[in-house]
């Protein structure tokens, strides 16, 4: 019986191969090292996809716990609360906690090219970014106040200027688009930096992507109960109670929102080194100047008269 081995889906007989010029055995078994790396980068990327779907699933089960987390049962509501104006005292402390930020803002940009400039140690960099670090910390926590006064104004992002707004996410800007344009600010970077900065990028838009789902799921669910037959059951009093709690879920996902974007600052300070850390506030610090800048600009331009 003449024995046989299988090769990329066929069989040949050993007595025919072993007969093959050395050149065709090279080519096969080139093919067959081709076939068998095939193999492990298509159950890699399965992996990677299967990986990234569990991810999703964790980030979605986090963000329902975190909106049941600050839902409570409404009880004994009337009209009045329907018709409850923003917590003005509240708001009006924001907006001067946050003019003086930006303006304490402008004050760290310039020391940061200050110091960069004259190119002193890495042990005053790292005090100029860890202040940077806690500026903005402050921030989200001056935000995170603000959505408790009314996050609806926050999220509106009517604290900003009119070009900022036009780049608006949940309150803010996307991690993952400030890292698109801080990364070229920031070379060179080593592989091992990039590699990370990419991982990075990738959870963000990750968790970007689930949050923005969710603040979907939020507006379909509501519509959809605002949009419910009055003849089919219920009343107006126990509607109104219901659309209030879901919209009290709001609020989470602007503080969720707010911690991605302070721990993307934060991750990034651990992969870059003391100087290019510095860089990289200064970067950011800019380009916000810029865009309010832009706005000045824009606001002040000349119009053709009617």
């Amino acid at each position: 019986m003449k024995s046989s081995v299988h090769i990329i889906g066929y069989e040949f007989e050993l007595e025919k191969y072993a007969s093959f010029s050395p050149q065709t055995q090279r080519r096969l078994a080139q093919n067959r090292e081709a076939a068998r790396k095939s193999r492990l980068r298509k159950k890699a990327y399965v992996q990677q996809l299967e990986t990234s779907r569990l991810k999703l699933v964790q980030l979605e089960q986090e963000l329902v716990r975190a909106r049941q987390q600050v839902s409570h049962l409404i009880k004994d509501i009337g009209l009045t609360t329907y018709t409850t104006q923003p917590n003005g005292a509240g708001i009006g402390t924001f907006e001067m906690e946050y003019a003086h930020w930006v303006e304490e803002q402008h004050k760290q940009v310039a020391e940061l090219r200050r110091a960069l400039q004259a190119h002193v140690g890495d042990v005053e960099l790292r005090m100029l970014v860890e202040n940077g670090l806690n500026h903005y910390a402050n921030l989200f926590r001056m935000k995170a106040d603000a959505a408790k006064a009314d996050v609806f104004y926050l999220i509106s992002g009517k604290w900003r200027t009119s070009v900022e707004r036009f780049f608006l996410w949940i309150g803010g800007f996307r991690p993952s688009e400030l890292l698109n344009v801080l990364l070229p600010q920031l070379e060179p970077l080593t592989d091992q930096q990039h590699a990370e900065v990419c991982t990075l990028r990738q959870s963000c838009q990750q968790v970007e992507d689930a949050l923005s789902q969710g603040i979907e799921r939020l507006q379909q669910t509501l519509s959809q109960s605002m949009a419910l037959d009055q003849s089919i059951g219920g009343s107006y009093r126990v509607q109104m109670a219901a659309a209030i709690e879901k919209l009290e879920g709001l609020e989470s996902f602007a503080n969720q929102a707010d911690h991605l974007r302070g721990q993307t600052l934060h991750h990034m300070a651990r992969i870059l080194t003391t100087r290019q850390a510095a860089r990289g506030l200064l970067a950011l610090g800019e380009y916000f100047e810029r865009l309010r800048a832009l706005s000045s600009l824009w606001a002040a331009r000349p119009r053709e008269p009617t």
